[in-house]
């Protein structure tokens, strides 16, 4: 199967994780532009570009689109860029032509609102009022009518207008849908609260008849894996079964709703019998509350004995936002290497978590795939995931090098998926501690 995929923008995990989830499986061939097409945390996308690549390549059996890349340069310039309403109409009627004769998996995001004072993924006035306008937003919907609020008028007022213009773009897209262009298309859901001009939004696109999910940087991979036409039966097991219903940090919705959601989303069968499996999906979830190691926020480390099920089984790591969980992990390493294990994630957000790795497990699936593809991702994948994000990166305080301090856990990977791990390098695609690429 031929695949069109236009990511979010150049980070490793929208870049190069969806190139090493289709190495997998020989069956897929993934055309995907040029990196330096893409926008990062500094630069757009170049439009232009994009579409001529599109409209250059071979004829592709479906495409999966993240669309604010094509209508605004990208998820970040999204809430950045000044363009008008029929600038950004004009760009993205270029893409109509190209949707015909495919079909078509896309995903648009709601913009998002963000509780701090950090402007790096903002316009320039988040640096002062971020926190009051995601206020004035929270109160403003729950209440149902405007508050007053000390966000100075004409910052308030460019702030409402941005989303009102992406808010008449989502409503373009529903258009198009009934069309017949899109075989899905969902609007994204990033760091939600209750309340919020956001979830407003939300709730109207759903009264429109729109599909919203919760997350945002994981869908374009959860597509993917609805792309990939293999039917899996799915029986989950929760470690914390007790504690499905608990809401992950930046989620809306429960543990239990997020999983379901994405296995719904990703093509699975849900089963509740585990005798009519044909892969358990372990999810390491939390009690009470989320922990993130970064942010100081703690929680209840798993403090079972891990047994790997008797069945195929894959690992999403939730306990921790932004980072594995140690006991878990050091587990699940000694019960490693196993034909039987179908992946780990544990990056981000749990929907993040959830829809790599759903699609790493389509890919993996079947009897042919590539072993040494696979275990070229699950080695970066619990080197990013677990090794930097849950151990590294708390004990740096800017982009460095961190070879010698990933050597320990280098070992141990290398050990469960039998992978020279000397040729290993550790980059800062976006110069932040955030995201590390590993490159093998």
């Amino acid at each position: 199967m031929k695949i069109c995929f236009i990511p979010i923008d150049n980070r490793p995990v929208c870049y190069t994780l969806p190139k090493n989830i289709v190495e997998i499986d020989d069956n897929l061939e993934l055309f995907i532009p040029p990196r330096e097409f893409l926008g990062s945390l500094t630069k757009y996308a170049n439009v232009d570009k994009l579409f001529e690549w599109i409209e250059s390549i071979p004829q592709t059996d479906c495409m999966i689109i993240s669309l604010d890349t094509l209508a605004y340069g990208g998820l970040i310039p999204s809430r950045r860029i000044n363009d008008s309403f029929e600038q950004i109409k004009s760009r993205i009627e270029r893409l109509k032509p190209l949707l015909k004769d495919k079909k078509v998996y896309a995903f648009s995001s709601i913009m998002r609102i963000s509780n701090n004072n950090y402007n790096e993924e903002e316009k320039e006035y988040w640096k002062d009022y971020g926190k009051k306008i995601f206020e004035y937003s929270y109160s403003t919907s729950k209440t149902g009518k405007p508050v007053i609020t000390s966000v100075p008028q004409n910052i308030l007022n460019d702030y409402i207008e941005t989303r009102k213009r992406n808010f008449r773009i989502n409503k373009l897209y529903l258009e198009w849908e009934k069309e017949g262009l899109f075989d899905t298309l969902i609007f994204s859901k990033d760091d939600c609260a209750e309340y919020g001009l956001n979830v407003d939004e939300a709730r109207e696109i759903e009264k429109l008849g729109g599909k919203t999910k919760t997350g945002a940087d994981e869908i374009p991979l959860t597509l993917l894996a609805r792309a990939i036409d293999k039917n899996i039966k799915v029986y989950i097991e929760y470690t914390e079964p007790d504690y499905k219903g608990q809401i992950s940090n930046y989620e809306d919705v429960s543990i239990e709703q997020s999983v379901l959601g994405q296995l719904e989303l990703a093509g699975y069968t849900y089963v509740t019998d585990k005798n009519d499996a044909d892969l358990i999906l372990v999810v390491n979830n939390f009690v009470d509350k989320q922990g993130e190691l970064v942010m100081g926020w703690q929680t209840e480390p798993y403090k079972g004995c891990f047994v790997s099920p008797k069945k195929p089984y894959a690992v999403a790591d939730v306990r921790f936002a932004n980072g594995g969980d140690n006991n878990f992990v050091s587990q699940l390493l000694n019960s490693l290497p196993s034909e039987k294990f179908y992946g780990y994630s544990g990056w981000n957000t749990s929907a993040n978590t959830l829809g790599s790795l759903l699609a790493g497990i389509k890919a993996r699936w079947g009897s042919s795939y590539n072993t040494e593809a696979f275990n070229k991702l699950q080695v970066i994948r619990f080197l990013d995931d677990w090794a930097y994000q849950a151990n590294v990166r708390e004990k740096i305080n800017a982009p460095c090098e961190i070879k010698q301090m990933m050597l320990p856990f280098e070992s141990k990977v290398s050990k469960a998926f039998q992978v020279n791990t000397s040729n290993i390098n550790y980059t800062y695609p976006w110069n932040r501690r955030f995201e590390i690429e590993v490159t093998i």
